[in-house]
């Protein structure tokens, strides 16, 4: 049997041996008192809501599926533009930076109020493949090779036929990388209009009012399956890598957003391009409020959001509100992402260590990388119940597996040749890592850090939308209750600039640690 092959057969026996215990706990009521059904209960429970499910099912993945195409229309067409265009790269950066950091849970309320039928889901997901696409086309399209480029000037070709003849079929790996990692990111985002309001049909929408019910076979069967649906989309864009590319085992993007160098801009240049860049996306927000026509009541401009928190007479009391909501976010964002970070680290490192450790975390890594948030956490909520640890255990769940991938490709990078420098000197395995491959993956460990900024957000204000009544999550869910247009808008706005802003500290430290070493930056 080749090692491959035994690998493969260690990975079946894991799966089947965790398949077997989960059935034994959940036949014996041996967790939060049947809160984890038997595998066979949910199947059984699956076949008897059977007749419900087909039409969930579709406006799901119609909803997704078109968000999916647009999203990878606009990811490419922009990836192209910017890698033509720099200025267009450096004037787009403010928004990108936006869409990278904003979490769906802040922006769903706000698409179902000003946008009408499956266009909230179309749009969000949409928003959700869009970055991962982008940053995917970017890449793929800058490390062409430059001696096929350099055959096509020869010949009289310009940008386009460099880019047609050498740029996109090169990037064509990175792309379908990209896409695969956009899949879950589409199915993530129409269930997440669904759960806030987007229609009656719908794996989210089935979610909603199954809570409650005291089913926990129920819950876990539309887990799974939406689970399901978000694996298999990432799984068919795997096996086109495999079959017209060769293997292609990306399982994550860069969070870094490419930068255009201002080589020749003037000073005033470069100014007047910055601001643009932090102009942007205001211009844009201002844009989709007119163009829609909704009324001023509820969609407010940047200037509206301004007047509600500062100078309206409520805006005391908005404030206050706002205040305490943070006050309850943010220090359990930083503990969930510093929590998740550290799982995330252990776990790579033990990967080179214990390689047989891979094999049998994968597995549950996968469901956790593929279940939809708001799939995820009222399964959680059965099991924790509605305190800080279901709010520590959501945000780590969605923050490690991404760090974890990034860690572990930056430490399967490290030269074996520098890593066999120490072991010549008698160096043990553990003394080995520390001198040599993990200050050489610092690079990867900054941009695992900027994968989680936004994510550790986002699994906060689910939980605390759904289980806790606490933050930021638990104030948007009351505004919507109390039609407080003002604060649904504030809170969105706010989440964002949290997590632009955070996303800019790590990329200030990054420079300033890696300029330090000598290394050279991800952007």
């Amino acid at each position: 049997m080749s090692l491959n092959n035994t690998a493969r057969f260690k990975a079946v026996i894991t799966t089947l041996g965790l398949l077997l215990i989960w059935e034994i706990v959940g036949r014996f009521d041996l967790v939060a008192g049947g809160a984890l059904p038997g595998l066979s209960e949910i199947l059984i429970r699956l076949w008897a809501d059977r007749a419900d499910y087909p039409q969930h099912i579709l406006a799901t993945l119609y909803g997704s599926g078109l968000g999916f195409v647009f999203g990878n229309v606009l990811g490419v067409g922009a990836g192209i533009l910017f890698v033509l265009s720099p200025v267009a790269l450096r004037l787009s950066r403010g928004v990108n930076i936006a869409i990278f950091a904003l979490p769906p849970i802040a922006i769903a309320p706000i698409l179902t109020l000003t946008l009408s039928g499956m266009t909230p889901r179309v749009v969000l997901a949409t928003l959700g493949v869009y970055f991962v696409t982008m940053t995917a086309t970017v890449i793929g399209l800058s490390q062409a090779d430059s001696r096929a480029v350099d055959v096509v000037r020869a010949y009289g070709g310009g940008k386009w036929a460099i880019m047609r003849l050498v740029q996109l079929r090169g990037a064509l790996p990175s792309i379908l990388s990209g896409f695969r990692v956009a899949a879950p990111n589409a199915v993530l985002g129409a269930i997440l209009a669904e759960f806030g309001g987007g229609g009656r049909w719908g794996l989210g929408a089935y979610l909603l009012g199954s809570l409650g019910r005291a089913e926990p076979d129920r819950l876990w069967g539309i887990g799974l399956v939406a689970t399901l649906i978000a694996g298999v989309s990432y799984l068919l864009f795997a096996l086109l890598s495999r079959r017209f590319l060769g293997a292609s085992r990306a399982v994550t993007m860069n969070a870094a957003i490419p930068e255009a160098r201002n080589v020749g801009q003037s000073f005033l240049a470069r100014a007047l391009t910055t601001l643009g860049a932090f102009i942007l996306p205001f211009v844009l927000w201002w844009v989709f409020i007119r163009a829609l026509s909704v009324p001023d009541m509820i969609a407010k401009t940047p200037l509206g959001v301004v007047d509600y928190l500062f100078f309206s007479p409520a805006a005391h009391n908005a404030q206050t509100r706002l205040w305490q909501a943070v006050v309850e976010t943010l220090p359990i964002t930083f503990i969930g992402m510093a929590a998740g970070l550290a799982v995330a680290f252990l776990l790579a490192i033990s990967t080179r260590l214990f390689p047989r450790v891979l094999n049998t975390f994968m597995p549950i890594a996968l469901v956790t990388q593929t279940m939809p948030l708001v799939a995820l956490t009222p399964l959680l909520v059965l099991l924790l119940g509605r305190g800080t640890s279901l709010t520590l255990w959501v945000t780590i769940s969605v923050t490690f597996f991404p760090a974890f991938v990034t860690l572990a490709q930056g430490i399967a990078l490290v030269p074996r040749s520098a890593r066999d420098v120490p072991r010549a000197y008698g160096a043990s395995a553990w003394q080995e890592m520390r001198m040599v491959t993990i200050p050489a993956s610092l690079p990867y460990l900054f941009a695992a850090t900027r994968l989680t900024v936004p994510r550790a957000l986002l699994g906060v204000m689910i939980a605390q939308w759904l289980a806790t009544g606490k933050g930021l999550g638990n104030l948007l869910n009351q505004s919507r209750g109390y039609m407080d247009y003002g604060m649904i808008w504030t809170v969105a706005v706010l989440s964002v600039i949290l997590s632009v802003v955070f996303y800019q500290v790590v990329v200030m430290v990054e420079r300033r640690v890696l300029k330090r070493l000598g290394m050279q930056t991800a952007e």
